[in-house]
C-alpha cells in the first residue's frame, strides 16, 4: 500500500511542473516511462522518455521528448538538460520512497490526460541491456500509446516481451490525482525558426522555478515574455 508523505506529494508537484515546462506548445496527453537499476557498487542505470500529442484535428500523432529539439528548432544540449532534471527529481522520488520505508519500485508510467495526473508504479525486476530495453519499449508503446508494431521485429519484441510479463505476478500500484499546476503562471518562450516563421514555443513554469532553471542553464536563446 503506498503512502504519500507530505514530501512524495510536493515531489508529485515538482515533477508536473517540470513537465510542464519542457514540453513545447499545447497539448491533450503525454506519457512519460522512467526506470531505474541498482547495480553492485551503488550504481545506478535506467532510461526515460515520454511522448505528448500536440492539440489539433488533423494528422496528429506523439511526438518523442527525443524529437523536439528537432522538430522544434532547440539547440539540442540545452534541452536536454531541462529533460536531465526531470529525471533526477523522479530519482528523488524514489529516493523519498527508500526513506519512507516502502516497497521500492523499478520503474514508473505516468500519465497526464483529462486534467488528471496518474502514477503507475512497478515492481517487476529489470535487469536492461539491448533487448531488454528495445522490448519494452515497443511493448509500452503499444500498450500505452495504441501505436501497432510495423515489422516482424516491432512484433516479435511485443511478443517477447508478453511472455517475459507473464511469469511475473508483481502487482502494479496506482497514484490518481488533480494536477497541480494551474495555466496562470509565468511563462518563459525559446524563440525558433521554422522553416521562414518563427515560432514561439511555451513552456509553463513558476516565477521561482523559472528564476531557478534561468539561472541554471542560461542560454540565449531564452527571452522572457
Amino acid at each position: 500500500m503506498l503512502i504519500n508523505t507530505k514530501k512524495i506529494k510536493e515531489l508529485y508537484e515538482e515533477i508536473q511542473k517540470k513537465i510542464f515546462y519542457i514540453v513545447p506548445g499545447k497539448w491533450d496527453e503525454l506519457y512519460l516511462y522512467a526506470s531505474i537499476i541498482d547495480r553492485l557498487g551503488k550504481v545506478q542505470t535506467g532510461e526515460m522518455y515520454f511522448y505528448f500529442l500536440p492539440k489539433g484535428l488533423l494528422k496528429r500523432k506523439f511526438i518523442n521528448v527525443y524529437e523536439v529539439p528537432s522538430k522544434f528548432d532547440i539547440e539540442e544540449d540545452e534541452y536536454l538538460k531541462l529533460v536531465e532534471l526531470l529525471y533526477d527529481k523522479i530519482k528523488e522520488l524514489r529516493d523519498e520512497f527508500i526513506n519512507s520505508h516502502q516497497k521500492v519500485w523499478t520503474n514508473i508510467t505516468i500519465s497526464i490526460k483529462n486534467n488528471k495526473f496518474k502514477i503507475e508504479y512497478n515492481y517487476n525486476k529489470i535487469t536492461g541491456g539491448g533487448d531488454s530495453y528495445y522490448n519494452h519499449h515497443i511493448y509500452w508503446r503499444y500498450k500505452y500509446l495504441h501505436i501497432e508494431p510495423h515489422s516482424k521485429k516491432e512484433k516479435r519484441a511485443i511478443i517477447d516481451y508478453e511472455n517475459d510479463i507473464s511469469k511475473d505476478n508483481t502487482k502494479t500500484e496506482e497514484y490518481i490525482s488533480g494536477i497541480y499546476l494551474k495555466r496562470k503562471i509565468n511563462v518563459v518562450a525559446y524563440d525558433t525558426v521554422d522553416f521562414k516563421n518563427t515560432q514561439r514555443v511555451e513552456y509553463l513554469a513558476n516565477k521561482q522555478e523559472t528564476q531557478r532553471i534561468r539561472n541554471q542553464i542560461l542560454s540565449d536563446k531564452f527571452t522572457k515574455i
